[in-house]
């Protein structure tokens, strides 16, 4: 690689958005005040980096609560959010039961009941098997969910529907779906539960994506924000890549790159931020500070 000064742009903010960063301190404070071991059910976010981290210290992740072996331990549940009856199974088992379901997919379990008791079929936007999309469809009886426009049109016609979605979809994925069910519903009722942090997130790495030689996305592969931040990014730069680590890096990407743009999922550390950062500027034999795009 030829000598020269690579600049880096910096998404910002990237990384841990509230709720996430919510959820893994309620793990911690529930470690310091209970003890250890505590249980989480599911991942708490969908990182291996945060989850590896805080196994380290005391934390028990399991995908069912019969896997809990000493039920007087509390469990908590993850940010994704939990179908409703699964409270009701930690109380069957007189196990203690904390909430770190992010605030805003509490709201879209509160719109999703809303809507049912409204006499709609309800609908859900979503990736099929994400905790967040079972959890969403379980607040309710007989919903919905479709992935995609292929999907949607599958649907057969009728005549009251309440859609909500995914906090983590794209736009132009929902979008292109609500087109396709106005043609087979007469009476239809949108929420748009994409969150706030996602809609800026996605919004400005359009635009950094189109600035830069290459991107790079920080986040892992289970994590569905961060492969749309990929998908978006790639879809505006052919030279975008999503890692998860410094040893994901591959120097030869950085050949002819004047301009690097960096973003990252919504449960990607700062730590692991700051090592590929560190990395990349090793890479380039950059020597200026990074600059923040915001």
């Amino acid at each position: 690689m030829k000598n020269k000064e690579i600049r880096i742009l910096l998404a910002a903010p990237r990384g841990f958005c509230a709720g996430v960063d919510r959820a893994i301190e309620i793990v911690k404070k529930s470690i310091n005040k209970f003890g250890a071991p505590v249980y989480v059910r599911h991942e708490i976010v969908h990182n291996k980096h945060v989850v590896e981290s805080l196994k380290k210290i005391g934390a028990i992740f399991v995908e069912d609560l019969r896997e809990i072996k000493d039920k007087s331990r509390p469990v908590i549940f993850s940010a994704h959010g939990v179908p409703k009856s699964v409270p009701e199974e930690a109380k069957s088992y007189n196990i203690q039961f904390i909430d770190a379901t992010c605030p805003l997919v509490h709201e879209i379990h509160k719109e999703v009941k809303k809507l049912s008791k409204d006499g709609r079929q309800i609908i859900v936007i979503g990736d099929h098997g994400h905790d967040e999309v079972v959890a969403i469809a379980a607040q309710v009886s007989d919903p919905i969910i479709i992935s995609n426009q292929g999907e949607a049109r599958t649907l057969r016609k009728m005549k009251k529907a309440g859609v909500v979605s995914q906090s983590t979809q794209m736009i132009e994925n929902v979008q292109e779906i609500i087109n396709i069910l106005m043609e087979k519903v007469f009476d239809l009722r949108f929420i748009n539960t994409i969150c706030f942090p996602t809609r800026r997130n996605h919004e400005q790495i359009k635009e950094l994506a189109t600035m830069c030689d290459m991107m790079i996305v920080i986040g892992s592969f289970t994590s569905a924000n961060s492969k749309r931040l990929t998908q978006l990014a790639l879809e505006r730069n052919s030279r975008s890549y999503q890692v998860t680590s410094v040893n994901d890096l591959d120097q030869s990407w950085f050949k002819d790159s004047d301009v690097v743009g960096i973003s990252a999922g919504a449960s990607t550390p700062d730590k692991n931020i700051k090592e590929i950062v560190e990395k990349i500027k090793n890479i380039g034999q950059i020597t200026k500070m990074e600059e923040v795009y915001e």
